[in-house]
């Protein structure tokens, strides 16, 4: 059965097929909400790759503790395992150095 400008007719849908038919729409909205959130949540991690050289120390070594936590793991191991009387005997020996350096 055609309407007279050659479109077929298309019935109205009944209750559940709306109510099917919302909650397609739904589904796609949530899958797009979450592939923007993937998408946004990458282009964040691609920011984060890099070191701004100007950046505050605390803001650098936060950056770096995101890029290699193996690293800062074994850090703070061999700082645990040093004990605090070695790590103290140590910052009084590398601190005027790195002061130094950082000129």
């Amino acid at each position: 059965m055609a309407s007279p400008d050659n479109h077929p007719v298309v019935p109205e849908p009944s209750l559940e097929q709306r109510k099917v038919l919302e909650r397609i729409e739904q589904q796609r909205e949530r899958l797009h909400a979450r592939s923007a959130a993937q998408r946004q949540a990458l282009a964040l991690r691609q920011e984060q790759q890099s070191i701004d050289p100007e950046a505050p120390l605390s803001v650098k070594l936060i950056t770096f503790a995101r890029l290699h936590p193996v690293a800062v793991a074994v850090a703070a191991a061999a700082a645990i395992v040093a004990g605090p009387s070695r790590l103290v005997r140590w910052a009084g020996i590398a601190m005027p150095l790195i002061s130094r350096l950082r000129r």
